[in-house]
């Protein structure tokens, strides 16, 4: 077991260069060489050589018969890693206060998927991001919740009633606004039940608040206590974070109870 240790010790050593990383990520969309590269980075060529040379003996790229570097499989995967790495360094800060709660590690090891996004902070800003995403909707709205700001309710169902498909899941302990029951029965909201344009189900603990359309969405992770945080989010309309987000849901709500409205206190 130390020597696969030692030896991936050396692989991740080989990783720490921004140099070699660029030439890394360079490869994974086309195939240059060295001179070339370093045209296109501004370093000197004797420097990106060597480089190059080291990544080649290290198994991460080859050379082709037209004189140009291309990755070989394990590069490749090895670059599917990386942004993992990169999202977590990227909010190192965040992440000393917040975790990822009891999202499974399969999902936890995908996180590079969201390296493409935004830091949202301040509760303001967060809820006016919120709204957008449903303003942006035109075909769903898929929410994972364990609180329902008041203000917000109103602003779903008026997309609802444009065909716009909800679907969300509640937290057994969500916090629900004084006068929720009033405004949700003066907007017609049982109508849209029974018409299939809205459906709910019941998680026992959610610690991570999802909110997505189709082309975009947002999360917000727990605090290191498990405790739900509405005050920061990271925000995205890159595919890759919009999947991660869309499996999430997908994942939770096929393990997700029957909605019981009498679980819910205001």
């Amino acid at each position: 077991m130390s020597d696969l240790i030692d030896e991936t010790a050396d692989y991740v050593l080989e990783l720490a260069s921004s140099q070699r990383l660029s030439i890394l990520f360079a490869l994974l969309t086309k195939e240059i060489t060295p001179t070339a590269l370093a045209k296109e980075i501004n370093a000197t060529k004797q420097e990106v050589h060597r480089n190059f040379t080291r990544l080649e003996n290290s198994g991460l790229i080859k050379k082709k018969i037209n004189g140009k570097y291309t990755l070989t499989t394990f590069g490749q995967t090895i670059c599917t890693q990386v942004p993992s790495m990169v999202f977590l360094s990227q909010n190192r800060k965040y992440f000393e206060e917040h975790n990822f709660g009891n999202i499974p590690i399969k999902f936890q090891m995908r996180c590079g998927q969201l390296a493409k996004s935004h830091h949202v902070k301040g509760i303001t800003k967060t809820l006016e991001q919120w709204k957008n995403v449903y303003k942006n909707s035109d075909e769903y709205i898929y929410e994972i919740l364990s609180e329902v700001p008041l203000d917000l309710i109103e602003l779903i169902v008026k997309r609802v009633k444009k065909d716009v498909k909800l679907k969300y899941i509640f937290s057994e302990s969500a916090v629900v606004p004084k006068g929720r029951k009033a405004l949700l029965k003066k907007l017609g909201f049982d109508k849209l039940l029974e018409k299939g344009l809205i459906e709910r189900k019941m998680g026992k603990d959610v610690q991570t608040v999802v909110i997505l359309n189709e082309k975009e969405a947002c999360i917000m992770f727990p605090t290191l206590n498990g405790e739900p945080d509405l005050s920061e989010m990271f925000y995205s309309d890159d595919p890759m974070f919009h999947e991660w987000c869309l499996d999430y849901f997908r994942y939770c709500w096929y393990g997700s109870d029957v909605f019981q409205e009498s679980k819910l206190k205001e």
